[in-house]
């Protein structure tokens, strides 16, 4: 007969070691975050790059931690807790193989990987970037998340890193600092003048409810990232609930923050912020309070945004998806956060040094003695990766090489990698962004918003009028008037053309710019270098409608006061055919006006 206590535990067992297995599948499930959040944040030339980059991490990932990798991180410490010791079991010992732990600990490693993939996106060559995948994979995480995870000498002393804000996001992050660094920015994100300056121009992401999506799916992965290792109820408990309250502090905290210092709530910032803070969670996810989560996603949210700007304006280092600011500098912050917020008052805490002796956070009275700890912990694993990363990708550079040609970044990846003429087939993407340095938008007041109180000088400013006159063609009397002008203005524009008796129209939505030369505006700190700009034409053919008083209702209907609120072009018309009767010119036109 089972005692109550041993079948409770029993169940208790097999129920954790399945939501243990589910974890690793959430965090696999992170993988296709990590693809929309990096095809979002980046232009559609090089969208079926990005999606084969990290289909290929996991699948690389994979079979080099079966060869190796997985003995690196989980075999028999040896060499004074420096590594495990390779071995085949998974191939020679099936039977009585670890099989959770191996898929556990390959989704985390194939996450590791792929965080470099945005920082060197749109302009790393496809082999080289699979090359540097399998290093990473079979040598560089194993033998730090050794230390940590496998019986190393980080967890004899007491360092604590529960689901990889060092082991995974920073060693993933200082990755990425060292491959952008060494690639080199895009072409035209920074602008040298001839004063010295250096002007940093915004390359905003094709596909913003991408990025979006790709965001709340690895929140929602996350809850497996972090909680996939508890084995209680309470315990898991509370690390959904940090693992909820510090990304939502961050994004608040950074919402704010973009708010005041740019006049606009950054989006894209925001979403980053939302991952910054899962990653300053990730570590002390189980050892900290909702106190200590919001204090960490708070300081996590002003973390990314100084990481962003950090990059841009003093390293000058290239980030198209903010994977450095992301994943480093908040991975560093949730390494150091474990040694501040540990509170032994959280289900299932469980830091202790080599003799046993439970050790809490600064703030919760523990001393010094945990925050040395993890300070060493993070001053290794960084000096390791920054290392053996440095080496790896000095080694691809000078031998097959790391960058794509100029030509080839500027065509896209996705035809010259892929041979993938477009990742959206059957849809029409125009890439506005381009490299050339253009003024900004002024948006130059003209002194009254009043139509009616406007001059004609202040009137012809704002919607300026050009006609055409064709020599040796005489006029027909029917003129086509072409009409471009902001989108916010065709619905007042469309109802006065109507109220006018003008009911024929033809409408297209275009991209253009005149003397303003763009809209000046912010996308993560940097200014859009907008030479192109969303704008509709409106085009309508009149004969029996006096033209001037075409013009005039145009005129009327899109003035704002503000230079650059629309242009109006007069064109004579020779003639016009109606297909389905054959009528032309006046009679051709009887219907549409």
């Amino acid at each position: 007969m089972i005692e109550t206590s041993t079948l409770l535990e029993l169940i208790n067992g097999q129920l954790f070691g399945v939501w243990f297995l589910m974890g690793a599948a959430l965090v696999f499930w992170m993988q296709a975050g990590f693809a929309m959040v990096e095809a979002g944040f980046t232009r559609a030339k090089n969208t079926g790059n990005i999606l084969m980059k990290n289909l290929m991490d996991f699948c690389i990932g994979c079979a080099v931690f079966i060869l190796l990798g997985f003995g690196l991180l989980l075999g028999e410490d040896t060499f004074y807790g420096l590594i495990g010791m390779p071995n085949m079991d998974i191939l020679t010992n099936y039977g009585s193989f670890d099989w959770s732990n191996f898929v556990f600990n390959l989704v985390f490693c194939a996450t590791t990987a792929t965080i470099v993939s945005g920082a060197m996106a749109e302009r790393t060559k496809f082999l080289s970037y699979c090359i540097y995948s399998a290093v990473i994979s079979a040598v560089i995480y194993p033998i730090e998340a050794h230390w940590i995870w496998g019986g190393g000498w980080l967890s004899q002393l007491g360092f604590h890193d529960f689901a990889g804000s060092t082991a995974i996001h920073m060693v993933g992050g200082i990755a990425a600092l060292v491959g952008a660094w060494m690639l080199g920015p895009r072409i035209g994100k920074f602008t040298k003048h001839s004063d010295g300056t250096v002007q940093v121009n915004a390359f905003p992401g094709h596909n913003l409810p991408l990025g979006c999506l790709g965001c709340f799916i690895l929140w929602f992965g996350w809850y497996g990232f972090n909680g996939a290792a508890c084995t209680t109820v309470d315990q898991l408990g509370s690390v959904f609930l940090t693992t909820t309250a510090a990304p939502s502090i961050a994004t608040v905290v950074c919402m704010i923050f973009t708010w005041l210092h740019y006049g606009k709530p950054d989006v894209s910032m925001c979403l980053n912020a939302s991952l910054a803070g899962l990653v300053a969670i990730t570590a002390p996810c189980d050892v900290t309070d909702c106190t200590g989560a919001a204090v960490i996603g708070a300081v996590a949210g002003l973390l990314v945004c100084f990481g962003v700007w950090f990059l841009d304006y003093v390293l000058r280092v290239d980030d198209p998806v903010g994977a450095v600011a992301v994943h480093m500098m908040n991975g560093i912050w949730g390494t150091i956060a474990v040694g501040l917020f540990a509170n032994p008052a959280v289900p299932g805490y469980s830091i202790a040094d080599a003799n046993g002796n439970v050790m809490a956070g600064l703030f919760y009275g523990g001393g010094f003695k945990l925050l040395g700890i993890q300070l060493l912990g993070f001053a290794a694993v960084a000096s390791w990766a920054a290392v053996t990363i440095f080496i790896a990708f000095s080694v691809i550079k000078h031998t097959i090489g790391l960058r794509v040609s100029a030509e080839e970044e500027i065509q896209g990846l996705d035809a010259t990698e892929h041979g993938l003429p477009s990742a959206y087939a059957g849809f029409a993407i125009m890439d506005t962004s381009n490299t050339l340095t253009m003024d900004v938008n002024e948006n130059t007041d003209l002194g009254t918003g009043n139509y009616a109180e406007a001059t004609d000088f202040q009137k012809a400013a704002a919607v300026k009028v050009v006609r055409t006159t064709a020599v040796d063609v005489p006029d027909t009397g029917m003129y086509k008037v072409s009409i471009i002008c902001k989108l916010s203005r065709f619905d007042e524009l469309k109802k006065e053309l109507n109220d006018l008796g003008v009911t024929g129209m033809t409408m297209t939505q275009v991209m253009g710019c005149g003397v303003q030369k763009g809209s000046g505006s912010k996308y993560r700190g940097a200014e859009i270098d907008a030479t192109l700009l969303p704008k509709v034409k409106v085009e309508v053919i009149v004969s029996t409608i006096p033209v001037d008083k075409v013009i005039e209702t145009a005129k009327k209907a899109l003035y704002t006061g503000h230079i650059g609120d629309g242009k109006i072009f007069v064109y004579n018309v020779a003639r016009v055919v109606k297909v389905r009767t054959g009528e032309e010119d006046f009679a051709a036109l009887a219907d549409v006006e």
